[in-house]
Order: structure tokens, then C-alpha cells, then sequence
């Protein structure tokens, strides 16, 4: 077994006007909650939900490298939320590739449990996102 056999991974994506300056941000924990890693990546110009989704694929692939079997990943956005868990229909075209990524990554943990935070319990990976914005302002 893996060191990190098990992690909760907080996720967040944004940009600054809706489409424009964008982000994605990963904090990835241990199970007795220390920062084990972290993942960012500028985005360029994109929306909003591109931000989001791409935040948990670079979130899902640290996880893999780190040989992570099971997984809790926690978000925001709960659009993202609901189209994961089958609740809403991915209608974007664009955000279904995505959508289809992610999918394919879940696919290759043992357990992946997908859970809404409420925004204020998702403050390291928006500050990340913000910090990678700020930087390239």
C-alpha cells in the first residue's frame, strides 16, 4: 500500500471575467489533513467551468503520481458536482471533453467519492488559483 493510499483532494478553478484571465488549483491532503501536494496551471483565456474542470484533472493526475488508490475530492462548483454524479446533463461540447477526462481518470482509483464543499471550506485551492492569477497579471 501506497504512503498516501488515501487522499481528499480540494479543487478550484477561476477566471477573471467569464470568458478571460483563468486558473485551476489543486490541494491535495492527507488523511490526518497535512498538504501533501499541490498542482496549478494557468490557463490563458477560458471560462469559468473549463477552469473548474481542468483543476480536477490536475488534481486526479497528482493524486495518480502519487500512487493515491482511493480518493475524496471536494469542490465548489457545483455544477461540476452534479454532472459528475450524473444529477445534470453535460451540454457544453466543450466542457463534455473535459467531463470525459475526468471520467477516464476516476476510473483508475479503486474509490473516488465526489463531494460539494461550501466555498469559505475551499480557501487553500481558490488562493492558489489566485495566487497563479495574481502572478501573471
Amino acid at each position: 500500500m501506497s504512503k498516501h493510499a488515501h487522499l481528499k483532494i480540494f479543487t478550484d478553478g477561476g477566471s477573471r471575467g467569464n470568458p478571460g484571465p483563468a486558473a485551476s488549483g489543486a490541494v491535495l491532503y492527507s488523511e490526518d489533513g497535512e498538504v501533501v501536494a499541490t498542482a496549478s496551471k494557468y490557463l490563458g483565456r477560458d471560462t469559468n467551468n473549463q477552469a473548474e474542470y481542468i483543476a480536477i484533472v490536475i488534481g486526479l493526475e497528482k493524486a495518480k503520481s502519487l500512487g493515491a488508490e482511493t480518493l475524496e475530492l471536494c469542490m465548489d462548483s457545483e455544477l461540476a458536482v452534479k454532472q459528475l454524479k450524473g444529477e445534470y446533463k453535460v451540454k457544453n461540447p466543450e466542457i463534455a471533453k473535459r467531463f470525459l477526462e475526468v471520467k477516464n481518470l476516476i476510473a483508475q482509483f479503486d474509490y473516488v467519492k465526489i463531494k460539494h464543499v461550501r466555498r469559505e471550506l475551499n480557501k487553500a485551492a481558490d488562493a492558489l488559483v489566485n495566487k497563479v492569477l495574481d502572478e501573471r497579471a
